[in-house]
């Protein structure tokens, strides 16, 4: 490990300057750019005394990946608010950000940033999350993460989700549950056709021996315009036995169940309740309104941002994967059991 005498003499500073910006000394006033150069340099030199709320507060230049496809839908609403809040978190833990659209870019031009987070569903494939990792070791991915072994990821626990529905709904007397969702990745450079909240139901109505024959309905995009399709499908295929609830993986696809319920003159929640997840603020505006899970995309960034100061100015190698509880936000579409 480094000395305060090996740290003094790299940066040009007395001991005694060197001492105290380490410990943290309330009483003694030194320029930013000293403090910075400092840190810098005790954390290059492997000096394990610095206070960890210094290490993730030194200035680093990062790339955000915007993996988000858009959809011209509800679905870049969810996105345009966790960028914003991304944004905000970072720019408190003093790292300067930078957009990338392209993988490439930030690949290409690794030599400007410490590290990278990124958010959005759209898919990398192994060859080029292999690239990106050997040029940028220190990276979070938000939502998903297609490379457990390469990358920290922060996700909302969409499987305990899935159960709370569940739970929530047979506590309200609910025997035959359905399940509207999309296709999507589970965790890991495997890509497998179910998406996570599929996988999850399928899993948990075969544990609680719920009886969800043909009551699934998981194909194509997390749209408005999928959700209708699919909501209709339903209702044609099961028009004499309307399953007593149906578990939507998104607001998206939700809202476009509610509008097929409503021309099929399906009434919600009389003839079959309705539960989403992401709690959108459209979901205050349907008719009825949509009881809906909440992600807390604040809390999602943050953390994010905390992992990835961490990783950089620790140097971690050791993976790190968050899970963050939803909370249900109940409204007409479904009121839970008291």
């Amino acid at each position: 490990m480094a000395t305060i005498r090996e740290i003094a003499k790299r940066v040009g500073f007395s001991q005694a300057t060197v001492s105290r910006v380490l410990k943290d000394d309330p009483t003694f006033s030194v320029k930013d750019s000293t403090r910075e150069k400092i840190l810098n340099a005790s954390l290059e030199m492997g000096y394990k005394n610095v206070p960890q709320y210094q290490r993730i507060t030194i200035p680093q230049d990062v790339a955000i990946l915007d993996n988000a496809v858009p959809d011209e839908g509800l679905q870049d609403a969810y996105f345009d608010e966790l960028r914003e809040v991304l944004v905000k978190h970072a720019e408190e833990q003093l790292m300067n950000v930078t957009m990338q659209k392209d993988v490439d870019s930030p690949i290409a031009n690794a030599d400007k940033y410490a590290g990278f987070i990124s958010i959005g569903p759209s898919p990398l494939d192994r060859k080029t999350l292999h690239r990106l990792h050997k040029k940028l070791p220190h990276g979070v991915f938000i939502d998903i993460n297609p490379a457990p072994a390469l990358f920290d990821s922060v996700q909302p626990d969409l499987e305990q989700t899935i159960l709370d529905a569940i739970d929530a709904l047979m506590a309200s007397g609910c025997s035959r549950i359905g399940f509207i969702g999309g296709l999507g990745n589970i965790m890991g450079e495997h890509e497998y056709p179910e998406d996570v909240r599929t996988f999850a139901f399928r899993n948990w109505a075969l544990r609680l021996g719920l009886d969800v024959q043909g009551l699934v309905y998981a194909d194509g995009p997390f749209t408005v315009e999928n959700g209708r399709l699919q909501g209709r499908q339903l209702v044609q295929d099961h028009a004499d036995d309307l399953p007593d609830a149906v578990i939507v993986a998104a607001d998206p696809l939700a809202v476009g169940v509610l509008q097929a319920f409503a021309t099929e003159n399906v009434m919600v929640p009389r003839d079959i309740k309705v539960i989403s997840i992401n709690n959108q603020t459209i979901s205050q505006l349907t008719s009825p309104p949509l009881s809906t899970f909440s992600i807390d995309q604040n809390e999602l960034a943050r953390v994010a941002t905390l992992a990835l100061g961490d990783a950089i100015s620790g140097k971690r190698t050791i993976r790190q994967h968050a899970y963050l509880s939803t909370s249900l936000v109940a409204r007409d579409s479904f009121v839970p059991a008291k």
